[in-house]
């Protein structure tokens, strides 16, 4: 048998923030670990992805994206 007993689980490489207050309200945005830009909507995540050269197909893929203090429609403070 080739594989392994516990199976390689891969961190994201994008990980978004929990919401900050501001005007607008704003999430941060890490790359590999690095804080690179803040976003306020998934589009600027998108963007921000791009420019690192990440596609992104699925921002719902945890592979992916790693969403911190809510999902990609959570752009508010509580």
């Amino acid at each position: 048998m080739t594989e392994s007993g516990s199976p390689y689980i891969s961190s994201p490489r994008i990980t978004v923030l929990g919401v900050q207050p501001g005007d607008p309200p704003f999430r941060l945005v890490e790359i590999d670990g690095e804080v690179v830009s803040a976003a306020t909507s998934m589009m600027d995540v998108l963007a921000v992805a791009s420019a690192a050269g990440i596609r992104v197909h699925d921002l719902d893929d945890p592979g992916v994206v790693r969403w911190v203090g809510g999902g990609k429609f959570h752009w508010r403070p509580h």
